[in-house]
């Protein structure tokens, strides 16, 4: 009776154990380094060349043109290869600012969009947007190189971006913010203090409108060592970490789950003789 006391928690602690190495593990493949998609648009003359690249070769990259005067002029879809795709739109019945669209599902770290402009019929227009998550952690995404160092991220929900780092310079610091579409959305100077430096960014408003993935980017000079950057996931205005809810909440179910058959078996963790 006493050992199967024990092996009945001990199996109840390893379970535990096992789901949050699970989700850990989900986290770090789904928000891997490199992961993510990139849109390019270069056009010259009544043609304008579409190409990207994304992580995600199970499903085809669906392409919607719309005309400066909102009616869509263009529906196609693209094959992923090698972690690539392409195709070529005519532009000589367009005029004004025309935006392309891709999306690859319904999540919006695989929906981009640029403009164009084309006038008579003829662009020259070249542009480029990404969202490659380059590091990622539960509830911030931090990189570092070099001297300086930075880690921006926030609550679940809330409307604020804590940026934190450190340095081992005494110049000001510029910290960008780049929404998913390319627009800069924030711009502050921190002077660090101490080799550290902190802030905080508010993203509420009509530029943080669209969700995805937005750019925190520190510089201090022009050493390539004294520029870093991170990312951090706005949905709706709102932070969201990128696996901490779901890890949250196996590990709440996972304890309970412990109290309940401990509390109704009277099991011990340290087996009775």
């Amino acid at each position: 009776m006493n050992s199967r006391r024990y092996t009945m928690t001990s199996l109840s602690i390893v379970f535990l154990a096992v789901t949050i190495m699970s989700v850990s593990a989900l986290g770090q493949n789904a928000y891997a380094a490199g992961a993510g998609m990139t849109l390019s648009a270069e056009c010259s003359g009544s043609s304008c060349d579409i190409s990207g690249t994304t992580d995600r070769n199970d499903e085809p990259v669906m392409l919607v043109v719309t005309a400066s005067n909102g009616n869509i002029v263009t529906i196609g879809q693209m094959d992923v290869s090698g972690g690539s795709y392409s195709t070529s739109i005519n532009v000589s019945n367009l005029d004004g600012t025309n935006t392309i669209k891709v999306n690859q599902g319904t999540s919006s770290k695989y929906a981009l969009s640029v403009d164009i402009d084309v006038s008579g019929g003829s662009s020259d227009s070249s542009v480029s947007v990404g969202n490659v998550v380059v590091a990622a952690t539960e509830e911030a995404a931090a990189a570092t190189t070099g001297g300086l160092s930075l880690t921006a991220g926030g609550v679940e929900g809330s409307t604020t971006i804590d940026v934190s780092g450190t340095t081992d310079r005494n110049d000001d610091i510029t910290v960008t913010v780049i929404a998913p579409n390319g627009n800069k959305v924030s711009v502050d100077q921190i002077t660090p203090s101490g080799g550290s430096f902190m802030t905080t960014i508010e993203t509420g408003g009509a530029l943080w409108s669209q969700d995805g993935m937005y750019t925190v980017s520190a510089y201090q000079g022009a050493a390539s060592n004294y520029q870093t950057s991170g990312e951090v996931e706005i949905v709706g205005g709102h932070v969201i970490p990128e696996f901490g809810v779901i890890a949250a909440m196996i590990l709440a179910v996972a304890i309970v789950s412990i109290i309940v058959v401990t509390a109704k078996t009277k099991l011990s963790i340290v087996p009775r003789y």
